[in-house]
């Protein structure tokens, strides 16, 4: 049996503070994002309703703030193996994450009406031959995900590197899904991990709560946009406190992402994949110019306020892609792709992920504890939407074209 094909992304416990039967303004408290994206103001116009999330992880439990949230029955029966039986905790941190209600003492999604169904794959943590055996591949659950009417789907790991789990990625994009994933926790100057740095996979970089560039981020120059992605809790598994304080890494800011195009989707269902990219990417806070993205932080911060309080915003051509221009290294194509042979059974997501060009995948322990925290002392100041909120992006040259994709 092959080595887990690949890791979750970090999402690091640093403290855990909650006693058992926490109330919910504990634990909401603590996402202290909602204030400065003014989510409440947005779910005024919208909570991502009728919008479906496909959330390819470790399973996704059915928390009381995932009750009635979770779509169980519309996972493909192909892959349906235990999907609510989370083995890491991590799948039902970026669900409630996206659309979390809050009920019970849990998280409040960032689009709270949107709906998930849930991909339990192998993944880091998995316990068991029998297990690994049954399980699913991700890039199995990436093309039955592909073939449903989920418009979304988050991809919150690393290790996606064989010629399969590519062939998986263009069938996802050749039927209009909006792939997001974490750029990875290589830290600032680390390579961007797989399948962020896939052509045309929306790579998401995250920031810390003073909203600096967060030091585990990877600076690869793979990003497309940036999100908070440290210093709130997250769902734990086990032992005697539901929720764990300080939890940080790419994947929760690919969640948050993620949430932040339901949110745009639902209130125009007729927008194409490239139309909401392109809202993103138009709409994040950033102070360098707009055809030079930022090594660290792409396009900016997102901000889908911006999107939402503009009716008259213009989404702009509905067949073409904005990343196209950005991306150094493309594919001819991709126009549904068949599965290819995998590599060497033994081979370790590690290694696959070398050969690739990548500098490896973070494991679900930590993040790269050797990168550096700030770079140069260049900083730029923009603001992420809310009257008086301010951001600081550290970590250097930010103004420096990137070359997206080359490997």
């Amino acid at each position: 049996m092959r080595a887990v094909g690949a890791v979750v992304g970090a999402l690091t416990v640093v403290t855990v503070t909650l006693a058992p039967g926490a109330a919910a303004s504990d634990e909401q408290s603590k996402q202290w994002y909602l204030g400065p994206m003014q989510a409440e103001q947005m779910w005024k116009v919208s909570t991502g309703k009728g919008v479906k999330i496909a959330v390819i992880d470790t399973g996704v439990a059915e928390t009381p703030s995932l009750k009635g949230q979770v779509l169980t029955d519309e996972v493909p029966k192909a892959v349906a193996y235990h999907p609510t039986d989370d083995y890491t905790g991590h799948g039902t941190s970026m669900a409630e994450l996206i659309a979390g209600t809050g009920a019970g003492g849990g998280l409040k999604g960032l689009a709270p009406g949107a709906k998930i169904v849930p991909y339990r794959v192998k993944l880091d943590g998995i316990k068991g031959a029998k297990e690994e055996a049954r399980t699913p591949e991700p890039a199995v659950a990436l093309r039955a995900a592909a073939d449903t009417d989920a418009k979304i789907i988050n991809i919150s790991f690393a290790g996606m590197t064989t010629d399969e789990d590519e062939a998986a990625v263009k069938y996802a994009l050749s039927k209009g899904k909006l792939l997001i994933a974490g750029v990875g926790n290589n830290g600032e100057n680390g390579q961007a991990d797989y399948p962020a740095s896939y052509p045309y996979v929306f790579g998401v970089a995250s920031v810390d709560k003073s909203l600096t560039a967060s030091s585990f981020s990877s600076g690869g120059g793979y990003a497309d946009v940036a999100a908070p992605g440290e210093g709130y809790p997250g769902y734990c598994k086990g032992g005697t406190v539901r929720y764990c304080d300080n939890r940080q890494g790419t994947s929760p800011a690919t969640a948050l992402t993620s949430a932040a195009a339901a949110l745009i989707w639902s209130v125009h269902p007729d927008w194409t994949v490239y139309q909401v990219e392109r809202a993103l990417l138009d709409t994040a806070g950033r102070t360098w110019p707009k055809d030079k993205p930022s090594k660290y932080l792409g396009y900016g911060i997102i901000r889908p306020r911006m999107v939402l309080e503009d009716k008259n915003y213009d989404p702009g051509p509905a067949n073409v892609d904005p990343l196209q221009k950005q991306d150094g290294h493309q594919w001819a194509s991709v126009a549904p792709v068949a599965p290819k042979n995998s590599p060497s059974p033994s081979a370790s997501a590690s290694s696959q992920a070398q050969d690739k060009g990548s500098t490896g995948a973070t494991s679900a322990a930590g993040s790269s504890a050797e990168s550096s925290s700030g770079g140069s002392s260049n900083t730029t100041w923009i603001a992420l939407g809310a009257v008086g909120a301010v951001v600081v992006v550290g970590g250097g040259a930010l103004a420096v074209a990137r070359a997206r994709r080359a490997r």
